[in-house]
């Protein structure tokens, strides 16, 4: 197989300054946006699931992807004529500290590519071996860390989220040694390596690196990169940069990331390590690390380990984080506006912005025709007191209520997303029963049909998403050599909304014997 059809556009690596040094070591890299680097060679390289649906929009036919070449170049065991891999350069906060100097530490670009369905596409390897800022790590992924991230990426791209997308998931034939919830019970894992794609891997880090260093004439650069790249429509067509452009570049990365937060309130999902690092620029969901998803509605619940006492990303936050951390970026793009008040007043939009989404998210996941106004956010809010006041199913819940007829035995209706039925005293009756007779009567203001009502709510309110516990059964079958669960799992989540019930055993709740299961419940910044 040649792939002589692919065309290579490489616009980062042909715009931006390299790494000067082209040794891979780790060191310090100064006045660079990214440093050449090779992925390192896998012993026993081998496919194990394949996206064919993003390979086609790609351009990679079912006889390429198929081919034992295009699993080395997967595995990065092998590169095309026009591929130049590298590693990317940028520094963030972590857990609200800055940690300077972090970059791509086991995350290497092959390529990018001009599609004819997608347009610009880069290919990265995520666990393709060391890098300049691999710092002490090996730059190695494991086998479960990519099957969550695989699955993940796919399933919130078909959920309508913005997203990385994934096209391989390859196991390399090697092992390393990883100690899962840092006890001290280190042991030997298999390797594996994720493909994964997006117009752009820039994030708020790689503005904030050389801000931290005073390379103003960097930051410049990676700004006009992104507007001219990932924000045409904003591009001067005098190609005269004035600081009204670069306002209206924050403005656009400000809306795009509000739209993803939304959206990951309106399905139930928590980053877990929203570290700035970890925020793309043009508002892709990225790096799924300790992510995790909501069984019983929980505002304070984090599935990351590391934050378990800070609780700083847990679920019902990540609006604030956000903000805080567009903060950090607007501080790192001043020097190119010179002039406070129009970065304060962005972010005072921001919050307004936000605000008026969620409005509408949840006006839409209660099958309103439209929000419409402060007694809508009364029954909002009510609702979410009431979700959590015993442990209620999120997602089972308002697949429910889309069903709910008036005068219906609401506990009867609603049972099968209780998780401790013990907890459902007469006054939680009461409550739940006051709630949803103001709700009928919101809904009589609308005059939708009952069939139109449904029709609207489950179009917003999925009914699967990739529960923790999914997720861990899938990771266990496949390190006993049985990938038969990850098809399962990506076929289920190509449509999460529709019903599905042959396989309506993968919507249930989540199990007792997952409640605290490592994997299930909680998970380390190494899962």
């Amino acid at each position: 197989m040649s792939f002589s059809h692919l065309e290579f556009s490489n616009r980062l690596i042909s715009q931006l300054p390299a790494d000067s040094e082209t040794d891979n070591v780790c060191r310090s890299v100064e006045n660079a946006v990214f440093s050449w680097v090779s992925p390192t060679s896998t012993s026993q390289p081998s496919l194990i699931n394949l996206n064919q649906t993003l390979a086609d929009t790609l351009g990679f036919s079912a006889a390429e992807s198929a081919s034992e070449q295009f699993t080395n170049l997967m595995t990065g065991n092998a590169l095309l004529d026009g591929m130049k891999p590298y590693a990317l350069c940028y520094g963030g906060h972590q857990f609200g500290q800055w940690a300077g100097q972090l970059g791509d530490g086991r995350a290497i670009n092959l390529a990018e590519i001009n599609t004819a369905q997608l347009g610009y596409q880069t290919l990265q390897l995520k666990g393709a071996g060391k890098t300049p800022y691999s710092r002490r790590a090996d730059g190695l992924a494991v086998l479960r860390s990519s099957i969550r991230e695989y699955l993940c990426s796919e399933a919130m791209f078909n959920l309508g989220i913005p997203t990385t997308r994934a096209l391989s998931l390859c196991l390399t034939g090697d092992q390393v040694i990883r100690d899962k919830m840092y006890d001290g019970n280190a042991q030997l894992e298999p390797c594996a390596i994720v493909c994964r794609v997006s117009p752009s891997f820039l994030r708020f880090g790689s503005i904030q690196l050389p801000a931290s260093r005073g390379d103003e004439k960097l930051v410049k650069q990676l700004v006009e990169f992104s507007i001219n790249n990932d924000y045409p429509h904003l591009k001067p067509k005098n190609k005269n940069f004035t600081v009204e452009t670069y306002l209206n570049w924050f403005r656009a990365v400000c809306d795009n990331t509000s739209t993803m937060i939304v959206h990951w309130m309106r399905v139930g999902f928590v980053h877990g390590v929203m570290n700035t690092d970890n925020m793309s620029l043009i508002g892709e969901t990225i790096d799924y690390g300790p992510y995790g998803w909501i069984d019983d509605f929980d505002l304070g619940w984090t599935p990351n380990t590391t934050d378990e006492g800070q609780k700083r990303y847990r679920f019902g936050a990540q609006f604030q984080v956000s903000q805080w951390n567009l903060f950090q970026l607007a501080n790192a793009i001043f020097p190119l506006i010179n002039e406070v008040e129009p970065l304060q007043a962005t972010m005072s939009d921001y919050a307004i912005h936000y605000d008026k989404k969620w409005q509408q998210m949840m006006a839409s996941k209660l099958g309103f025709k439209e929000y419409q106004g402060i007694s809508d956010v009364h029954i909002f809010q009510t609702l979410e007191t009431l979700l959590a006041e015993v442990e209620t199913d999120m997602t089972l819940f308002y697949r429910l209520l889309a069903t709910y007829q008036k005068d219906s035995d609401a506990l009867n209706h609603f049972n099968s997303c209780y998780y401790q039925k013990e907890q459902l005293t007469t006054r939680y009756q009461q409550s739940l029963t006051d709630w949803l007779q103001r709700y009928q009567a919101r809904l009589s203001f609308d005059g939708l049909s009952a069939v139109e009502r449904q029709k609207s709510m489950n179009q917003v309110n999925p009914k699967y998403v990739l529960r923790n516990y999914l997720a861990q059964q899938a990771i266990e079958r496949a390190e006993q050599g049985d990938y038969s669960e990850i098809e399962k799992l990506k076929t289920l989540f190509t449509k999460p909304y529709d019903e599905q019930p042959e396989l309506s055993v993968y919507a249930q709740k989540r199990p007792d014997w997952a409640r605290d299961k490592v994997g299930c419940s909680m998970l380390s910044c190494s899962s």
